[in-house]
C-alpha cells in the first residue's frame, strides 16, 4: 500500500541516520506499493515477491549510510529491489535445472487470486503476466507506478528512447479496452501486509515499532 509521505525521502533519511530509526517504517509503506508490483513482474509470485522485498528493504536500511543522493531514494531502493529479483530468479532457475518436475507440475492460483471479487483483477495480472519481462517491467513502472521516462530509464539502465519503444509494444500487446483499470486492480498491495512487511523488516533489523 502506497502512502502519502508527510515527509521529503531526504528529510526522512537524515533523521533515520541520526538515530530515529522507526522512521524507516514510513519509506517502507511509502514503497511497499512499488516494489511489490516490480518484484511480481520479475518473479510472477507473490511469496518470492514478499522475500525480495524484505530483503531489499533490509539492503538498503543497511546500506543507508552510503546512499549519495545521486538518483532519488526511490529510484536507488527499486534498483535494489531489481537485483535481489534477478538473484533470486537466478537461484531458482538452478533449482529447478537440479530437481525434476513432474509432469503434471502446474502452478497453483494463490488464494489472494482466488477472491471472488478479484475476478478483473485477476483478468488484468494475467494480461500483463503473458507480456514478455523487458515490456512488463517498463509497463509496471510507467503505466501502473507512475515513474517517470527519466527514472524508468535509470533504474533499468536503458535508453529514454528503448523506454518509450517498450512502453509502446506493451501496450500493442494489451487490449486496450484493459488501460481504464490498471492502476488500481493490478498487484494489490493492501494495509495489513503492509504493516507486516514492516514488522518483518523491523524484526530483522532489531528495530522496535
Amino acid at each position: 500500500m502506497t502512502i502519502s509521505n508527510p515527509l521529503p525521502d531526504d528529510v526522512l533519511i537524515a533523521r533515520i541516520l541520526a538515530g530515529e530509526k522507526q522512521l524507516f517504517g514510513l519509506l517502507i509503506r511509502k514503497y511497499n506499493q512499488r516494489l511489490y508490483r516490480i518484484g511480481m513482474s520479475v518473479l510472477e509470485n507473490e511469496a518470492e515477491a514478499e522475500d525480495a522485498m524484505q530483503t531489499a528493504y533490509i539492503n538498503a536500511y543497511e546500506h543507508l549510510p552510503r546512499f549519495e543522493g545521486r538518483a532519488a531514494f526511490g529510484t536507488w531502493l527499486t534498483r535494489i529491489m531489481l537485483n535481489q529479483c534477478y538473484d533470486q530468479k537466478r537461484k531458482n532457475r538452478h533449482t529447478l535445472t537440479n530437481f525434476e518436475q513432474p509432469d503434471n507440475f502446474v502452478v497453483m492460483g494463490t488464494p489472494a487470486n482466488e477472491l471472488a471479487n478479484k475476478e478483473l483483477g485477476n483478468v488484468l495480472e494475467e494480461a500483463i503476466a503473458q507480456l514478455p519481462e523487458k515490456y512488463r517491467l517498463v509497463f509496471v513502472m510507467r503505466e501502473i507506478e507512475d515513474m517517470s521516462v527519466r527514472e524508468t530509464s535509470a533504474t533499468l539502465d536503458i535508453e529514454e528512447t528503448n523506454v518509450k519503444v517498450r512502453l509502446t509494444r506493451a501496450k500493442a500487446m494489451l487490449r486496450q479496452s484493459l488501460n481504464s483499470y490498471m492502476k488500481d486492480r493490478v498487484y494489490g498491495f493492501h494495509l495489513t501486509r503492509c504493516d507486516s512487511m514492516v514488522s518483518r523488516v523491523f524484526n530483522h533489523l532489531g528495530i522496535q515499532l
